[in-house]
C-alpha cells in the first residue's frame, strides 16, 4: 500500500487512514484545521518555506477530540436550539486577555458549519451553535487546539478542580518571580549605594550578572503565559496586551545583557523582574475577582443533584438525574434538593425556594402543589410524580437561560472589543516613534529605549476590554440573586436606556388570582357544564370562578362539551348535546347577539346557554404587595408607565388608581396591545412590556424588552427576554435599577480606561514615567475597573 503525505506536517501514511478533502490529504483534524486556517489567513507561503522539512507530532496530550462526537457526550452537554441547530458549553482553557477571545471567536467564525461563537471572557466560557449536517464538534475542538488552545465540556460541579490547578499554577509562578525580585532588590541597593558613593567596574559587573542570573526564571518561566499568549497573537495576525508585556521586558532584558556583557552604561534586569512580577500578580488579582464574579452564576449549576430516589415497586433506588422519565415517582428528604418538576402525591413539609425566587419565607407544600426543581426540602418527606425529565425542568432551563445570557455581548462592549483589537497595534506604533523621537533629540540609547519601553508597558488594552463584562456579569450575578433572569447580557443596556414601561393588568399588577365575590343567577342552569367550561381555561377569571364553584358546590358533576374553543381576551365557547354554551366577558357577549349590563368597577364574568344569558359572576382581583411602592419607584427612574388591559375600563381605572397609574387602555385585544407597542415605537420610545398571559404574546413580541412574570405561561417565558421568578412588582423595578446602575457602572468603566490611557501614555511618552511605575500603573487600571464593576453589589441593596 502506497504512502501519501499529509498536506500539512507533510509525514506519510497509508492513503486509506488519510482524511481526504478535496484535492488535500490529512493524517488528522488538527492538520487540516491548522492548514485551512493558514490558507484562509493568506499564510500558506508557510509551505514553501518549509519545503520537504516535517513537523513533530504535537507534544502535549489532549483527550481524543473524536469523544466530544459519542452519544454520550451529546446526551449530556449537548442541546438543541429551537431551530434544530446543536449547542454546547465549553470552557477554553489558556484565555488570558480580552485578544484570545477575539481570536478564538474569529477562527470559530471562520468555519463552514458554525452558526455563533460567543466567548464570555470573565469565566472563559464559550456558548457554540452549530450545524451537526456540515461540521462536527471534533473539528471545532480540533480548531481550537490548533490556534493553541484547549477546549473542554463546562461543568459547573469541575470549575473549581479546574480553577483551583489554574490558582496553583500562578501560585508557582508567582512565588518564583517574588523570590528572585526581592534578592534582585538587595542587590540593586548595593548598585544605588554604588552609585552615589563609587563602585568598580568589575563590582558592577558581578552584581549585574547575579541580576540576570535572577531575572532569567521570571522572564521565561513566570512570564511563559505571557510569551506563549504573544506567540499564538502574532501566530494569526494579532497584536495583543501579552506582545506588550513581552516587548517590552524583552528589550529591556536584551539590552541588559548587552551592557553586562561589555561593561558600559547601566543595566535594566531589576526592571526587567519588576514588570513581570507587577504584571503577573495584577493578572492573578483580576482571575480572582472575574472568577468571584462568576460564582454567583456558576453556584446554581453546580448543585444540581446528580442522582434523585425514585419509588420502583416496593423499594427505593438511586438513579441518575438524567434517568428519570415523566410519571416517575421521586421520594424527597429534609435537606435534600429537588432535581425534577412535579407535583406532590404524599406528604407535606417547607421547601427553600430563594435560591430562584429570591424569597425567604419557607413555601409550604401539600398534596396537589407543585414542586421546583433546584428547591431545597427543610422539613419534609415528600413523595411527588415527576412532570418534567431533567432536560426540560425549570433548573436546567434556568441554567441554559444563564449561560446564554452570559455568551451574548451588549453593543457598547462589541464597540470596546473593537477598539482594543486596534489598540496594542498603536501602542507599538507610539513606542517605536517615542524611541525614534527621544534617540534623535538627542538622548542617549539607553535612555530613549527606557522611555519607549514605559510606553509598552503603561498601555493597558485590558481595562479597555474589561470595562463591559465584568460589570455585565456581576449584574447578571445580582438578578440572579434576587430571582431577576436576564436571557441576555445585552438587554441590560437596553432596559436600561428604555423610556416606557407597559404593564397588563391582571397577574402582572394584580395577583391573578380574581374571586368571585357576588353571583346572580338569572335561570337555573346545569353547574357541570359551567364547571367543565372554565376548567378547560387558564386564564385568571375562568380560575376564579372554577374556585368558586367548587367551594360552593358540593356535588357536581362534568359535562361532555363539544367543539369546544378559547378565544384571546373574550372568553371560551363550546356545545353541550348540541346546545351552545359560552362564558367570558361583555365583548363575547355582544359578538354573540346577547345584551348584557357592563356597568361595574369589577371584572364581570357572563355564562350563556343557547344564546341567553344565565348568570354574572363579580369578581375582584387585588393589586400585588407593594404595588404602589414599585410603580412610585419605577416612575422615579423618570419611566412613562402605562397600564394595557382586555379588562372593562372600570375595573381597569379602579385598579390604576389603586396602584398609581394614570394612563390606562382598557378593552384591548392581543392585536390592540401590539399596535399600541408599534405607535410607541413610532413616537420614538424604547418600550419594556411585562405581561404573563397567551394574550400578552403579540405585545411582548413586539416590545424591545419583554419581560415575563415567574407564573406565567410557557409560552410567555419561552418569547420574553427577562424572566422575574418571584412574580413581583418589586423585582420589576429591581430588574430597572440594576440593569440601569450596571450600565451607568459600564460606562464609567469605559471612561476609567479611556482617561488613563490618554493621560498616562503621554506622560510616558514625556519621560515622566519609569518601567517600574509603567507596569504596577498598568495592573491596578485592571483591578480599578474590576474594583468598580463590583461596587453594584453595594450601590444597589
Amino acid at each position: 500500500m502506497s504512502k501519501v503525505k499529509c498536506d500539512h506536517c507533510h509525514l506519510e501514511f497509508s492513503d486509506e487512514v488519510m482524511i481526504h478533502d478535496g484535492e488535500y490529504r490529512f493524517c488528522c483534524n488538527g492538520c487540516r484545521g491548522i492548514f485551512h486556517l493558514l490558507k484562509d489567513e493568506g499564510l500558506e507561503s508557510f509551505y514553501s518555506k518549509m519545503g520537504d522539512a516535517t513537523l513533530s507530532p504535537p507534544t502535549e496530550q489532549f483527550e481524543a477530540s473524536s469523544n466530544f462526537d459519542t452519544p454520550a457526550f451529546s446526551e449530556r452537554f449537548v442541546t438543541l436550539s429551537k431551530e434544530g441547530l446543536n449547542q454546547v458549553s465549553l470552557v477554553i482553557e489558556g484565555i488570558h486577555c480580552a485578544a484570545c477571545v477575539w481570536l478564538n471567536e474569529k477562527a470559530l467564525h471562520k468555519m463552514e458549519g458554525v452558526i455563533e461563537a460567543h466567548i464570555n471572557y470573565t469565566n472563559n466560557k464559550a456558548r457554540i451553535t452549530w450545524n451537526p449536517a456540515i461540521v462536527k464538534l471534533s473539528a471545532i475542538i480540533d480548531m481550537i487546539r490548533a490556534i493553541g488552545y484547549n477546549a473542554f465540556p463546562y461543568d459547573a460541579s469541575l470549575q473549581e478542580v479546574r480553577a483551583n490547578k489554574e490558582r496553583k499554577e500562578y501560585y508557582l509562578r508567582m512565588a518564583v518571580a517574588t523570590f528572585a525580585t526581592m534578592n534582585m532588590m538587595w542587590i540593586a541597593v548595593a548598585q544605588y549605594a554604588g552609585y552615589f558613593t563609587g563602585i568598580t567596574q568589575e563590582i558592577k559587573t558581578i552584581l549585574n550578572v547575579a541580576e540576570w542570573f535572577l531575572a532569567t526564571p521570571v522572564l521565561f518561566y513566570s512570564g511563559w503565559v505571557f510569551y506563549r499568549g504573544a506567540y499564538y497573537g502574532l501566530k494569526n495576525k494579532s497584536v495583543t496586551m501579552d506582545l506588550l508585556v513581552v516587548t517590552g521586558s524583552s528589550l529591556a532584558y536584551l539590552y541588559s545583557i548587552y551592557i553586562t556583557v561589555f561593561e558600559k552604561g547601566e543595566a535594566y534586569f531589576d526592571s526587567v523582574a519588576m514588570i513581570i512580577t507587577f504584571v503577573l500578580f495584577g493578572k492573578f488579582l483580576e482571575v480572582l475577582s472575574r472568577k468571584n464574579a462568576a460564582d454567583t452564576l456558576d453556584v446554581i449549576g453546580k448543585h444540581i443533584p446528580r442522582e434523585v430516589s425514585i419509588v420502583e415497586g416496593e423499594g427505593i433506588r438511586s438513579v441518575d438525574v438524567n434517568e428519570v422519565k415523566e410519571g416517575d415517582v421521586i421520594v424527597i428528604r429534609s435537606g435534600e434538593r429537588s432535581a425534577i418538576d412535579g407535583e406532590v402525591i404524599s406528604g407535606e413539609g417547607s421547601f427553600d425556594e430563594s435560591n430562584l425566587t429570591g424569597e425567604s419565607e419557607p413555601i409550604f407544600k401539600r398534596v396537589g402543589d407543585k414542586i421546583i426543581s433546584g428547591t431545597t426540602s427543610i422539613d419534609a418527606l415528600i413523595h411527588y410524580r415527576a412532570t418534567k425529565d431533567f432536560a426540560h425542568s425549570t433548573l436546567s432551563h434556568l441554567v441554559n437561560l444563564l449561560e446564554n445570557a452570559m455568551a451574548q455581548k451588549p453593543s457598547i462592549e462589541q464597540l470596546a472589543n473593537r477598539l482594543s483589537q486596534h489598540f496594542s497595534s498603536t501602542i507599538l506604533f507610539l513606542a517605536i516613534a517615542t524611541f525614534w523621537t527621544w534617540y534623535f533629540w538627542p538622548h542617549s540609547f539607553d535612555r530613549s529605549l527606557m522611555v519607549g519601553i514605559s510606553v509598552i508597558i503603561i498601555a493597558c488594552p485590558c481595562a479597555l476590554a474589561l470595562a463591559t463584562p465584568v460589570a455585565t456579569l456581576v449584574g447578571l450575578a445580582l438578578g440572579a440573586k434576587r430571582g431577576i433572569l436576564f436571557k441576555s447580557a445585552a438587554q441590560i443596556e437596553t432596559m436600561a436606556k428604555s423610556s416606557m414601561l407597559v404593564l397588563d393588568k391582571t397577574g402582572t399588577i394584580t395577583q391573578g388570582r380574581p374571586e368571585v365575590i357576588y353571583a346572580t343567577v338569572h335561570h337555573p342552569f346545569e353547574k357541570g357544564a359551567l364547571y367543565t367550561l372554565v376548567s378547560s381555561s387558564k386564564h385568571p377569571i375562568s380560575r376564579g370562578v372554577l374556585e368558586y364553584l367548587e367551594r360552593t358546590e358540593e356535588q357536581m358533576g362534568t359535562a361532555a362539551i363539544e367543539e369546544a374553543r378559547e378565544i384571546p381576551a373574550r372568553g371560551m365557547v363550546g356545545r353541550v348535546s348540541g346546545v351552545m354554551i359560552a362564558g367570558g366577558n361583555a365583548l363575547l357577549m355582544q359578538e354573540l347577539g346577547i345584551e348584557v349590563d357592563s356597568a361595574s368597577d369589577k371584572s364581570l364574568f357572563y355564562y350563556a346557554v343557547d344564546h341567553q344569558l344565565v348568570a354574572v359572576y363579580e369578581l375582584r382581583d387585588l393589586p400585588k404587595e407593594k404595588a404602589r411602592e414599585s410603580i412610585a419607584a419605577l416612575k422615579r427612574l423618570n419611566l412613562r408607565v402605562i397600564m394595557l388591559t382586555g379588562d372593562h375600563e372600570a375595573a381597569a381605572l379602579r385598579v390604576a388608581h389603586e396602584v398609581g397609574i394614570e394612563e390606562v387602555h382598557a378593552h384591548l385585544t392581543p392585536e390592540g396591545k401590539a399596535a399600541f407597542i408599534e405607535s410607541a415605537h413610532a413616537q420614538g420610545h424604547i418600550v419594556v412590556m411585562a405581561g404573563d398571559g397567551v394574550n400578552d404574546l403579540l405585545a411582548l413580541a413586539g416590545a424591545d424588552i419583554a419581560i415575563a412574570m415567574g407564573n406565567g405561561s410557557d409560552i410567555a417565558i419561552e418569547v420574553s427576554d427577562v424572566v422575574l421568578m418571584n412574580d413581583s412588582l418589586t423585582s420589576l423595578a429591581e430588574a430597572f435599577a440594576i440593569s440601569r446602575k450596571t450600565y451607568g457602572l459600564i460606562k464609567q468603566n469605559l471612561a476609567i480606561s479611556l482617561v488613563y490611557n490618554s493621560i498616562t501614555i503621554p506622560l510616558a511618552m514625556m519621560g515622566y514615567v519609569i518601567p517600574l511605575i509603567a507596569a504596577i500603573s498598568m495592573s491596578f487600571s485592571s483591578l480599578l475597573v474590576v474594583g468598580n464593576s463590583m461596587r453594584v453589589r453595594w450601590l444597589y441593596k
